[in-house]
C-alpha cells in the first residue's frame, strides 16, 4: 500500500521548470530516496509533498490526502526535517522536545525521544554548542514528537563529517525498523545505496530512473570493471588503444570488461602507456557508476556535478 502517490507533478519558477512531470510512489514502511545534485528539483518536490508549496500541475496523494488542501490535518501525521534545520541558540535538546510536544498537544518523555536518536548524552547542552551531527539528530528528534506515520528528511546529513553521517544512518535504520515510512532527499550516492529500499535518480526536474539500487544497477550497469587511480590522459590512451568503454571520474580510470581476456588487454595497455597509475582493482558496477553514466558526471561534496572531463591532480608513478 502506498504512503505517497505522485503523477506527472510539475512546478515552475518563471521560465525555470523545477519539476518536470515526475511520477513515483512510496510504499508504507520503506525508505525512499530522491537522489540528485543541487538544483535537480528534490527540495521543491518534497516541499510540495509536505504542503509547503503549491504545485502547478499533476496529482499527488500523501497518506490519502492532498497536502495543499488538507495540510493542517495531514501535518499531525508527518515528521519533517527541513534543509538547514536550526533552533533557539540558548535552548537545550530536552527543552526543545518539551516545547515541540506542547505545540502538538502531546505528552512525551523528552529523554526517551532523545535516546531514540542517540542524543541523550547531550540533552542539557545549548543548541549553539551542539556539533553539526547533534543538531541534525535534534531535528530528527523534533520530527518524532508526534509519532508520525511518515518522515520527510531533506538532505539530513549534508555538511556532516563521515562518522557523524554514519551515526545518522544508524538512527534512520532504527526508525525504519520501528515501521516509519521515510522519504529522504540526498546528493550522497553511498547514502542512497546504503539506506534506501528504492531510489529515484533526479536531474533537471526529471526522474531518469528508479527502482531498488540492485534493480537500477542491473538495468543500466555494464558488469565487471577494472579500475586504477590515474588521470584523464591515461583514460584517453586506454580507450584509443583498446576500443573498450573507458570512463574517467573522481580521479579513477575505469574499464568495462566483457571477459577475463579484456582484463589482460586493458592491464597491458595501462602498463604500456608510460603514464602514472596505482591502486589496481576489479569490481562490479556501483550506483555511482550508473549515476555518472546517466547524468554525465559525479556529485561533489557540496552537491554540484563534476563532469568526467574535469582535471585531477598529478599522480606519482606506481612501482609495478
Amino acid at each position: 500500500m502506498s504512503a505517497i502517490e505522485v503523477s506527472t507533478l510539475e512546478k515552475s519558477y518563471g521560465q525555470l521548470k523545477a519539476v518536470d512531470g515526475i511520477s513515483f510512489s512510496v510504499l508504507k514502511g520503506e525508505v525512499f530516496s530522491l537522489l540528485g545534485p543541487n538544483g535537480a528539483g528534490k527540495t521543491t518536490t518534497i516541499e510540495i509533498l509536505e504542503g509547503l508549496r503549491q504545485r502547478d500541475g499533476g496529482q499527488i496523494s500523501v497518506l490519502g490526502a492532498d497536502p495543499w488542501k488538507k495540510g493542517y490535518q495531514l501535518h499531525r501525521k508527518l515528521g519533517i526535517i527541513p534543509q538547514g534545520f536550526t533552533f533557539f541558540p540558548k535552548a537545550t535538546p530536552r527543552e526543545a522536545v518539551t516545547y515541540y510536544s506542547t505545540l502538538f498537544g502531546v505528552k512525551n518523555d523528552p529523554d526517551a525521544i532523545l535516546r531514540k536518536v542517540i542524543l541523550d548524552d547531550a540533552s542539557s547542552i545549548y543548541f549553539e554548542n551542539l556539533s553539526g551531527g547533534q543538531k541534525q539528530k535534534l531535528g530528527l528528534a523534533l520530527a518524532l514528537v508526534n509519532n508520525p506515520e511518515l518522515l520527510f528528511l531533506d538532505e539530513p546529513t549534508t555538511g556532516l563529517d563521515p562518522q557523524a553521517r554514519r551515526n545518522m544512518w544508524d538512527v534512520i535504520r532504527g526508525l525504519e525498523k520501528e515501521g516509519h515510512t521515510i522519504m529522504l532527499t540526498t546528493h550522497y550516492l553511498e547514502e542512497a545505496e546504503v539506506l534506501s529500499d528504492r531510489v529515484a535518480i533526479m536531474n533537471h526536474g526529471r526522474i531518469i530512473t528508479d527502482g531498488t539500487p540492485a534493480e537500477i544497477i542491473e538495468k543500466h550497469g555494464s558488469g565487471e570493471r577494472l579500475e586504477v587511480r590515474g588521470d584523464e590522459k591515461l583514460a584517453d590512451y586506454v580507450r584509443e588503444k583498446t576500443g573498450f568503454e573507458v570512463t574517467y571520474h573522481n580521479g579513477f580510470v575505469s574499464v568495462r570488461l566483457r571477459d577475463k581476456r579484456d582484463a589482460v588487454i586493458a592491464l597491458s595497455s595501462i602498463d604500456q602507456s608510460g603514464l602514472p597509475w596505482k591502486d589496481l582493482k576489479t569490481r562490479h558496477d556501483s550506483l555511482e557508476d550508473i549515476f555518472v553514466k546517466l547524468v554525465g558526471g559525479s556529485i561533489e561534496e557540496g552537491g554540484t556535478i563534476k563532469k568526467p572531463s574535469d582535471k585531477s591532480e598529478p599522480i606519482a608513478r606506481a612501482n609495478n
